[in-house]
């Protein structure tokens, strides 16, 4: 086994690193302990850092109102959103980086320049027109403005950079066609920043809480993070129960980041050697 040399600057690295991670870490640590508490122990003046009697008191409260409900609801919209945006993001970025077509560079530069554009500007236009088609109040009515979303064009694109022109025109030679150049050389090689795409997608949709509370008003049809503000209002005191479903927030989120882990990496890493 090769041994590591141990130097002051790796040393000193090492224990930044660990501090930061206690720091990110701890409040999550928090939460989840704090889930498993009773009120009297989150009240009291003393806290107990690790719980001495846990209990699941606090979840059994929290399913007792619809969470899975709200949580499946969460889950679907930020799924489906991540999905057809890599989706789209995909075909868009390729187009726009190894296609040549009039208007491409303007179509380009409209699209960082809706990266600019904060969502409030927007948002009452949006509102109108969910409502003119009948989606408001769905959860259709969240996925559809975050499937349009010109970061992933952008991150798509500047993947799609990366492919060789050579390798294309092999394949038109051969007689491939453009669905199966699409599906067969530009998917694979793209598909780090698929991975990153669909991490920042899910965060960015699961996240939307200010799209979500505009557009959603049946009780049935909240996602867990507007449940568990509408719980805060009717319990602004029960902690326990306000701890309980962040910790269930917070499930899917650590899910798909350990899911494409290895993608989002990797993306990060070519995009930071790129150039």
């Amino acid at each position: 086994m090769k041994r590591i040399k141990a130097t002051p600057y790796k040393v000193i690295a090492a224990v930044v690193l660990a501090a930061l991670a206690f720091f990110f870490i701890f409040p999550l640590y928090w939460i989840l302990t704090g889930s498993v508490k009773t009120a009297a122990v989150i009240n009291d003046a003393v806290q107990q850092w690790f719980p001495l009697s846990p209990t699941l008191d606090n979840y059994q409260r929290l399913f007792d109102n619809p969470a899975l409900l709200w949580l499946f609801n969460s889950v679907a919209m930020a799924v489906l959103a991540m999905a057809l945006t890599c989706v789209t993001a995909s075909m868009a970025g390729y187009a726009l980086a190894k296609k040549r077509f009039a208007g491409r560079a303007l179509l380009f530069s409209i699209f960082i320049c809706a990266m600019a554009l904060p969502k409030q500007v927007i948002l009452i236009p949006l509102l109108r027109e969910m409502s003119f088609l009948n989606l408001h109040d769905s959860m259709w009515a969240v996925i559809l403005p975050t499937v349009g979303w010109p970061f992933g064009v952008f991150l798509m694109k500047q993947f799609s950079e990366n492919i060789p022109g050579e390798l294309l025109e092999a394949a038109r030679i051969d007689g491939a066609g453009e669905i199966r150049m699409f599906t067969e050389i530009v998917l694979p090689i793209i598909k780090p920043g698929i991975g990153a795409l669909a991490i920042f997608t899910f965060i960015n949709c699961w996240n939307d809480y200010f799209l979500q509370l505009i557009m959603l008003n049946s009780r049935t049809k909240l996602t867990i993070s507007l449940g568990i503000a509408k719980l805060q209002a009717e319990m602004s005191t029960d902690f326990g129960l306000i701890m309980a479903g962040a910790a269930l927030a917070a499930v899917p989120i650590i899910t798909i980041f350990l899911m494409f882990q290895k993608y989002f990496t990797k993306g990060i890493t070519m995009g930071a050697v790129k150039g």
